[in-house]
This record gives structure tokens, sequence and C-alpha cells, in this order.
């Protein structure tokens, strides 16, 4: 078995290919396609000598001879396992009736005879047919001739050690003549290489030179177990160390002479043997040339070799129990114990694994196996210097199996995923020896504290799975700049979650025998590792793309695989997967999409309030473009389509989500837009004169004091009409206006088209859900429709009194009933009034048109009242002046009414009803005035909240005198204003009944 630690023993060593080789140079043919174990070293020490593997070899077989000289003829029991042609080879005591070399005898024998070491260790017994396999003596080596069968153990080690019978007959020639001086006692209390250097002689080698070879390797043993190895240290003030040096280098030049009486011979005994006898505390008489660390290993590790078969470098003899007690009997000159034997044979069966390919899982069981037993030795033997050795092997076997498992993704797939699992195990117990029972920080810790096995898969995951990952996005990388539709990390995202249910499917099922959790823990790093690379990827977003929009789209199924993974991993777990969970914060790619999508809507809603300030700054509100609206709103209202059209292709998920936002920005614009529209058109207060002051009249005024106060108010009246003028221009005209009207109204009447258009967008939506459909709330413009509402409400109102107050001043205020009412009757302006009518009919649009004239309306009835009650000292009123009132007041109404064309009746009567109450006033006395005038001021009394009466009468009567209280003043006011000589007492206001004259 030289082939399998030539490497590891000398570095290098040539291979022999002729069939017959020398006898001290016999080495096994290698195995075809032999893999070798170079990626491991012998963790037992390296040798300080210069013995080679042969050396060691022949040592080893020398050893194993003089333990077993007394039972080397005992037969085999399974001797049926070899092919024979000579039946002088047979045991004793054997039947020759009944040859083993029949066929069936041979089946039968071998059936019998299984390994009981073989079924411990889990190893299996192939089955035979004749001729089907090879004899273990068949090999170069061997002797001549044909093969014979081996039918004693000492016969079969020399088969398995590949030892010439040549070589094997003088060794047991000489352990004759040795045992012959060893009456009473042990084998172990004498020095081998020493006894053997005295016993041959040149006369029983075939030549010098192999005489010479044979004396320098005994030397070069000596050398190595009593001065370079040795079991006790050595003293540095030993002399006997310094004149065994001496002699060896002296007969490595020249050979000694070895004969018994010779004087040489004799000092190199008492040197060896004064060396040899050195106490190690014990109370036994062997002598120590070979018991010493590393070189006892490495024997004993070369007679455990043998238990494999040479015609098969992956099987173990069927005779391995027979043979093996046979080697535990050389204990006692290799100074090794149940411990080291162990420890020794697991790494005979873990290193035969590795060199032969690691096809044999057998081997690896076994191994895996025999370290159970280790594990028990360790734990009832403390022995400082098995630690070391116990360590160093260990951690030898652990460090090979963590160099496959820490990137397990490299070595094993589904094809060899039996191999990882041995391998795991193997790993796992070398791992928890070394912890719990070499390390001494594990013993300072409570048991329970640390779950050793747990602990290495755990760094097996997630050291692998990172490796893996790594790999995934330097390849990725390195092909960017291929032709690819697909962002580099959406790639990656879609590799990741293709690893992670590889590692499910295939490797967490192996894992989870010795951790609960793997597949949650496999995820976990794969969420880790990505996220290192989405976040650094947001951290740098400035703006919406849509291979930005795929990216965080990819990332976001990525975290929803791994979570659902660790979630269904941990369903039986204690905590639920709470632990694992934690490990993956979210990677929030879908909070990124919003805020993405946020900024986005932000960039677009401030360029369109930008296009609003702009169109409102240029809009000229001209009735004859686009059809009687302004072209800015058609402009504002295209953008705010297009920006629909825009959000709704973007490649999001979440646009039922995010739309709310994009429609109060959209709403907000254009309530912005209606909010400039109707800036600075004034309003109803705008051109409603102002009212003169109220005059009171005692006893002992004089007129000329109310002439004064009546002239001063209403040159107050003229002036506001002359800022009202002031403050319009060419944009704030009656038709500008219209279309001002006309422009809110179409704005208000696109929110529905917008809205219906949004509820298609959202239908054709891939994350719309039918819920969102019917909550409409966050589909509408809520700003907009009131600010349309509001503002026409607002404008129209400004046009109709600006007609009536400004445009019309000069026939209402400064021409109707001044003078003699009959001379400046109404029909001025109705004339105007009508004109005017008739461009706001063909101007504004029909919806709209009827609340403008019906403002207009209400307009006209308030200058009407204005002009009878506070008319000014230009304006005087008779009794027989009612009737061209009345009369005029109807002309008014019709011209509204266009004999049933224009307002609605009943609409007329309404607004009218105030005027049509006063006119019959008109014609009543002032004796009459003033009497009924006096019971209203008497009733008046009884309207005191804490009035017994009215809290019994209600709130009919507060409205019955508060009306004839206003009548009743009116009246009264124009019968002193004949009877004072047009000397007018101004009223604050005609519906006001609180005044007292």
């Amino acid at each position: 078995m030289a082939h399998l630690f030539r490497d590891l023993s000398l570095g290098h060593s040539k291979r022999v290919s002729t069939p017959r080789p020398s006898p001290l140079q016999t080495k096994s043919q290698p195995m075809p396609g032999k893999l070798t174990s170079a990626d491991i070293q012998f963790p037992f020490g390296q040798l300080a000598s210069q013995l080679s593997y042969s050396d060691l070899r022949f040592t080893a077989y020398d050893v194993f001879l003089a333990v077993c000289r007394t039972s080397s003829s005992k037969p085999l029991s399974t001797s049926a396992s070899f092919n024979s042609d000579s039946p002088s080879h047979n045991s004793p005591g054997q039947n020759h009736n009944h040859s083993p070399n029949t066929p069936a005898l041979q089946r039968s024998l071998t059936s019998v005879a299984a390994s009981k070491m073989k079924k411990a260790l889990g190893l299996k017994s192939p089955g035979f047919s004749p001729g089907s396999k090879k004899s273990p003596g068949s090999g170069p080596g061997s002797g001549q001739g044909k093969s014979k069968r081996p039918v004693t153990v000492g016969e079969l080690m020399r088969i398995q050690m590949r030892v010439p019978e040549a070589v094997d007959a003088r060794v047991r020639r000489s352990l004759l003549r040795i045992g012959g001086g060893l009456v009473g006692r042990r084998i172990e209390s004498v020095v081998l290489p020493l006894e053997l250097l005295q016993q041959l002689k040149q006369s029983d080698f075939t030549d010098q030179q192999e005489y010479g070879e044979w004396q320098k390797r005994n030397l070069k043993v000596l050398e190595a177990g009593l001065l370079l190895h040795p079991r006790v240290p050595l003293d540095k003030s030993n002399n006997a160390s310094q004149r065994l040096r001496q002699i060896i280098h002296a007969a490595l030049d020249r050979p000694i002479e070895t004969g018994k009486n010779n004087e040489s011979m004799q000092v190199l005994r008492t040197t060896v043997m004064s060396l040899a006898s050195r106490s190690d505390g014990s109370l036994s008489d062997s002598c120590h040339w070979a018991d010493g660390i590393p070189l006892n290993l490495r024997l004993y590790e070369i007679l455990l070799e043998t238990c494999f078969d040479i015609s098969d470098e992956t099987s173990i003899i069927e005779e391995v129990d027979e043979l093996m007690e046979h080697i535990k009997k050389t204990w006692v000159i290799l100074g090794i114990n149940q411990m080291l034997h162990n420890l020794c044979f697991t790494w005979v069966l873990f290193h035969r694994f590795v060199a032969t390919g690691q096809v044999k899982m057998d081997l690896l069981y076994a191994a895996d196996s025999q370290l159970a037993d280790v594990a028990k030795d360790v734990k009832t033997t403390k022995d400082p210097d098995n630690s070391k050795i116990l360590s160093s092997t260990l951690s030898l076997i652990l460090g090979w199996a963590e160099k496959r498992l820490l990137a397990y993704h490299d070595t094993f797939d589904s094809g060899n995923i039996y191999t990882m699992q041995g391998i795991v195990s193997l790993g796992v117990s070398a791992a928890k020896i070394l912890v719990e029972d070499v390390s001494t920080e594990y013993r300072r810790k409570k048991k329970g504290e640390v779950d050793v096995a747990r602990n290495r898969i755990d760094t097996y995951i997630r050291s692998s799975l990172r490796t893996a990952f790594a790999q995934a996005n330097s390849g990725r990388r390195a092909s960017k700049n291929q032709l690819n539709p697909l962002p580099i990390l959406a790639i990656l995202a879609k590799d990741v979650g293709e690893l992670a249910v590889h590692e499910k499917h295939i490797f967490s099922p192996v894992l989870k025998g010795w951790h609960p959790l793997a597949a949650g823990v496999a995820v976990a790093t794969l969420h880790a590792c990505y996220a290192n690379e989405i976040k650094q990827f947001i951290s740098g977003l400035t703006e919406l793309s849509s291979d930005i929009v795929q990216v965080l789209r990819a990332a976001d199924n990525l975290e929803k695989d791994l979570v659902q993974i660790a979630v269904e991993d941990a369903v039986d777990s204690d905590d639920g997967g709470k632990a694992i969970i934690r490990e993956m914060p979210p990677y929030e790619a879908e909070a990124a999409i919003g805020n993405l999508v946020k900024g986005w809507i932000k960039t677009r809603v401030d360029r369109l309030k930008e296009c609003v300030d702009r169109a409102v700054l240029q809009e000229v509100w001209s009735q004859q473009a686009n059809q009687g609206h302004a072209p800015s709103a058609v402009e504002i209202l295209r953008i705010i389509d297009e920006t629909l059209d825009a959000f709704f292709l973007l490649p999001i998920p979440t646009h039922p989500t995010l739309l709310p936002d994009l429609i109060v920005g959209l709403d907000k614009c254009l309530q912005y837009y209606v909010i400039k529209t109707k800036s600075g058109c004034g309003s109803r207060n705008t051109y409603i004169p102002t009212m003169p002051a109220l005059t009171r009249c005692e006893i002992g005024s004089k007129f000329q004091g109310v002439w004064k106060k009546k002239e001063k108010s209403q040159n107050s009246q003229n002036r506001n009409a002359q800022v009202a003028t002031m403050n319009g221009d060419n944009s704030f005209g009656t038709p500008q206006l219209c279309v001002r009207i006309n422009t809110l109204h179409c704005i208000r009447s696109e929110m529905d088209v917008l809205e219906k258009r949004i509820i298609t967008h959202l239908r054709n939506c891939e994350s719309a859900h039918e819920e969102e459909f019917s909550n409409g709330l966050s589909k509408k413009f809520e700003l907009t429709p009131a600010a349309c509402v509001e503002g026409v409400h607002q404008l129209s109102e400004a046009v109709a009194y600006k007609i009536v107050f400004h445009d019309l001043s000069h026939v209402l205020w400064d021409g109707l009933y001044v003078g003699e009412p009959s001379s400046s009757r109404i029909d001025s302006l109705l004339r105007e009034l009508e004109q005017n009518l008739l461009i706001i009919s063909e101007t504004m649009h029909e919806i709209v048109r009827t609340r403008i004239i019906t403002d207009i309306m209400k307009a006209s009835c308030d200058g009407f009242l204005l002009v009878l009650f506070a008319g000014g000292p230009s304006r005087a009123f008779s009794r027989q002046d009612s009737q061209i009132i009345e009369d005029d007041f109807k002309a008014l109404k019709d011209l509204f009414w266009a004999s049933g064309h224009g307002l609605p009746a009943d609409l007329i009567d309404k607004f009218s009803a105030t005027v049509r109450g006063v006119l019959p006033l008109l014609r009543t006395d002032t004796e009459s005035l003033i009497e009924r005038f006096r019971h209203v001021t008497l009733g008046a009394r009884l309207l005191d909240p804490g009035s017994h009466y009215l809290q019994h009468q209600g709130s009919g009567i507060l409205q019955s005198q508060t009306h004839s209280c206003a009548c009743y003043v009116t009246i009264m006011t124009r019968q002193l204003q004949s009877s004072l000589k047009r000397h007018t007492i101004y009223l604050k206001s005609f519906k006001d009944p609180g005044f007292c004259i």
C-alpha cells in the first residue's frame, strides 16, 4: 500500500512496474485512474529521519511477526475467499476430502464467515462467484509461480504488505533465534532492530548491497526511535545519545560488524539498551524504541492499511477480524492504546476514502462510526499527549470537510448529495469532539448553551450561500456588456430566487438533520446578500425609469419568495421563525417605488403649476376664441390628461395606491387655475353703490344740515363707482367675464370625463381590485369642482351687478326718475338692458346662461329699489307717481319673462317679491302711514326677548311686525320727503326696520 502514503512520507518516490522488483523496493501497482490524497497531510507529525516508506513498511512487518511469532500458524477462518491451485497449503486439520477449492464450498464459507467488524462499521461484504475476485497474493512481490492461497494470518499479512517470501523467511529464522534467548521474557523487553542486527549476517542476504541497505534501515529505525522521536525525552547531557548518534553516522558510511562477540556490536548494544531502558513512569520492563510519536503511529498506520484488499483499494478484506486481532498485539511495542487505535483506524478509513476518489461511501460512514468510539474514549481518557494527537487529527479531518462544506454549492449537487450527508456527519462529529472534549472554552460554559452541530451547520450554510451569491453576482457583472434587455440586479434577483429554491429542495433536507431551520438560515443569508446590493442601488436613485422599476419589482418579488420559504421552514419551530424573520429587514422596494413615483408626481405637478401661471398671464379671455372658453383651460386639461396617461404607463404594481397622490396634486393645480381665473373680477358688493349715511330729524333741526349730509353721501357714491371702473381693464369687461364663466363651467364638466377615464385606466391595471373601483373617493377631484361652482356663482353675480350698477349706471342711477318721474321713466334702462341680455345669450353656455340672467334680474330689482329708497335729492315721489312706478316695474319683469321665452314666471315672482310688497305703500297718505307706524313701534316692544307675549306667539308675529315696520317706515319716509319740499332723510337700508327717524 506504499502509494497511499508515499507522497506524504518522503515527498516523492518512483513507481515500480517491473515484474520482479528488488525485495527492498517492492511497491504496489497504482490503481487505474486512482486519485491521490495530496490535499491532506499526515496528522500525527512528520518523521525527522531519512526512513522511506519502504523502510517503515518492512519495520512494521518485523514488529508484527515478532509479536505474533507464537500464533503465526493459526488457520484463517475465511480461507475460502482466496483461490488456490495447491492443496498443500491447506491449514492443518482440514479435511482434504472436502477441499475448499470447490466453488460451492467457497461460497458457503464466505457467507458463513461474515466479518463482525465490517458489520459494526456498516461495511458491506461483496458477493463472490468463481473466479470473480483476484487473490490477495497475486499482486507484485508475492513471488514467482502460481498464486497460493494464504492459510494463516502471518501469510495473509505477508501478502497484504507485499513482502517477498525470501524476506519473510529470513525474518522468521531470526525471530526463532531471538526467541530462543527470551526464556521468561516478553518480546517488548527487547530492542528488535538491535537483535536483528546481531542475528543476521551478510551470508543471509543475496548480495552485499542488500545487506548494507538492510543494516542502514535498522540503524535509521534505532535513530528515529531512540534519538529523534523517543518515548522518554532525552536530556541534552545524555552521553549515550551522543555515542549512538556517532555510531549510526559512522555505520551509514561503512557497515559495522555485528557478530555477537564483536566489540563494536557490544558498544552499540550497551548504548542502545541504556537509552531504550529508560523508564516512562510505568512499572513495566518494556524497552522504548518504537513507541515514540510519531514513529509508532506511522508504523501502526501501515499495519492498519493491510485491512484493505490489495486488489480493490476501497474494500476491506473479509478476514479483518482475525487480522485486527493480531495487529493489536503490536500495542506493547508501539505504545498504542485503545484510544489511539480508534483514532488511527478512523484516520485510515477516512484517508482511504479520500485517496480513492471519494466514491466508496461505506468508508466514510465507517470512519464516522469509528469516530463515535473516539468520542467515547476522549470522555474517559485525559492524556495531554493524546489530546494533541486527537486535536491534530480531528482538525485535519474537520478542515478537509469544511473545505467542501463552506462552499458546498461548488462541491455537491443532486447527483452526490449522499456524499455530502456523510461528510457533514463526519465533520460535525469531529467538531463536537474538538469543542466539547478538547476545547477549554467550552468547559467554562453551561451544558446546553452551545449547540456545536447547529452552529457548524449554520456556518456552512451562510458561508456557502455567500460564496454562491458572490459567484452569481460577479458572473452577472462580467456579462453586463452583453445584449440583455433586463437590468443586472433584476437578473441577479431571478438567479437568487432559483438558488433559494435549489437550496430548499436539494441541500436543506440533508442539513435539517442537524439544524431545524436550515432553509430559513439559507434564505436569510441570501436576503442579506441581496440587501447589500439593492440598498446601495436604492440609495443612488434620483428619478424613475422602467429599468429602475423593473429592478425594484424583482427585488420585492424575491423578498416575498424568500420570506415564504422561511415561514414554511419554521412552522414547527418554537418561536415560529421570528428569529429568522428578524434577520430579514424589508428591502422597502415598494416604498422606494412609492417615493420615486411621488417624486415623479411632484415634478409633473410643479410643471403643471408653472404652466398655469404662464397660461393665465398670457390669456386674453377673448370670446372669439375656442367656442366661448379660454384656450389656456384646454391646454391645462390636455396636460392633465397626458399626465394621467403617463402615470398609468409606469411599470409599477401600485397604481391604485399612489393614484390619490396624483389626483390631489392635479386637483390643487386646477383649483389654482380656477382661483387665478376669478381673481380680480370683483363680486356683487364691488359694484353696489355705497349707501347714504343715516339722517336723524329732531325738534329744532335745520334743513341746511340735512342738505350737507345728503350731498356728502352722494359724492361718496360717485367716488365708489369711479373706483370700481378704474379697477377694471380690457380683461375684466363683461364679454371677458362671460368667457371666464364659460371656462369654469368647461372645467367642471371635464372633471366627470377625467374621473371616468381614471376608472378605465384602473380596470386595465394588473394590481387593481374590485373594491378599489367601488371606492370612488380616491379617484375624484374634490377641490376643483367646488371651486368652479363657487367661481361661477361669484362671477355671475359680478357680471350682473356690473351691468346694472356700472355699465347701465347712466340710465339707472343717473337717469331713472330724476326730476319728474313721468319724464324719466324706465324705457332707456330696458333698451340697454335688453342689449346686454342679447350679448350674454350669445356668449354664455346655455347651462349657465339662465343663472346669469337670473342674477341680472336680481340686480335690476335691487337697483330699482335703490333708486326708490336712496335716490338722493334729485328724486322725489308723490302718491300720483305710484302708478307710473308700478307700470315701470311690470315692464322690467316682462323684459325677463320675454312672453314666456325668458325666465320662468315663478322664478321672476320669487326675486321680485320684495319690490311687489313695497309698491302698494306708495299710494298710502302720510297720516295713515304715521298712524300705522305708531302701532308698529308700539308692537315692537312686544318683540323684546323676555316678553311673555313673544314666548307665546312665536316667530310668526316677529316676521309680520318686521315686514310691516319696513313698509311703514318706507311710506313715511316718502311722505315726509314731499311735505318737507324734497328734503330727504336717507335710510341706511330699505330692509332694516331697526332705524328711527
